[in-house]
């Protein structure tokens, strides 16, 4: 099952994508994809409906329908940093023993093909194609052979980052990862019934049509129910917060010499079996 977003900014109605492609709508049956509506019941009564008997949504999605993102009322998006092995190295730090834990506020976040925007004083911001985790059941102290029935789904984030606000500014990583616009997300939460390994999906981004990332979720260090397990030793997790697992080698910071945005470039990405992303950059104001 495929559960979206749509609508204009602010405006989203929660909504399903059917076989044909087609969105069909979900108000009648929850407020939003978000909260009680990602619990393990709410999921299977969702999955249980015949699609063609909702509503059907005039418009084609991420084309002249627009998506936000996938999941609404997020309370916590939490990053994993240095995930995989060929990422730390280009990025010249060492494999971490446990995973990094760092914050993109909430701000950030924004649709699977809306506009990113360069912040001011911005020279290093670099984009960063991610597998995300979506929580569905709270829990603390989650066992790791547990984890996994804690996760509604699985959808595409794009980390980007602002490379000398996170690492030359005096302070934490989270200075250049939660700039507005720094968090599209979606463009549908995919539930884990559809997803046959989620340790072997293919990752990908473009920059102007050129491949600069491609990955497998097979490379990454810490496994999804390590981190769903890591994170909630330090703070409980609640349907709807995010947990975006890191990022495959590729990034600009990591290329000779550096390559960053700097405003109009398109950047397309996608996760196999989670759909596809395209932003147009605009440069700061």
């Amino acid at each position: 099952m495929k559960l979206l977003r749509y609508g204009p900014v602010g405006q989203e109605k929660p909504g399903l994508l059917d076989a044909d492609g087609a969105v069909r709508d979900l108000s009648a049956l929850v407020d939003d994809i978000a909260g009680d509506a990602l619990s393990p019941s709410s999921l299977q009564r969702l999955r249980e409906l015949d699609p063609t008997s909702l509503p059907l949504v005039a418009g084609v999605p991420q084309q002249d329908l627009r998506l936000g993102p996938c999941v609404g009322a997020i309370g916590k998006f939490i990053c994993i940093g240095l995930n995989y092995a060929d990422h730390a190295e280009e990025a010249g730090m060492p494999v971490p023993d446990e995973p990094i834990i760092f914050n993109k506020w909430t701000s950030a976040v924004v649709g699977p093909n809306d506009e990113i925007q360069i912040p001011r004083g911005s020279e290093k911001t670099d984009w960063e194609v991610e597998l995300a985790v979506v929580i569905g059941t709270a829990g603390s102290y989650i066992d790791a052979d547990d984890a996994l029935s804690h996760v509604a789904g699985f959808c595409i984030v794009n980390d980007v980052s602002e490379r000398d606000f996170q690492l030359n500014r005096s302070g934490t990583w989270d200075k250049g990862k939660g700039c507005d616009s720094f968090g599209p997300t979606g463009p549908w939460l995919v539930t884990p019934d559809e997803i046959a390994d989620v340790d072997a999906l293919d990752l990908w981004l473009d920059v102007d049509g050129e491949r600069q990332q491609s990955g497998s979720t097979s490379t990454l260090i810490f496994k999804i129910p390590h981190l769903v397990s890591y994170c909630s030793q330090f703070m409980s997790l609640q349907p709807g917060d995010i947990i975006s697992t890191g990022t495959p080698p590729g990034v600009g910071m990591g290329q000779t010499p550096p390559r960053y945005l700097r405003g109009g470039e398109v950047l397309q990405l996608g996760i196999s079996g989670l759909g596809t992303q395209e932003n147009r950059v605009r440069p700061a104001q």
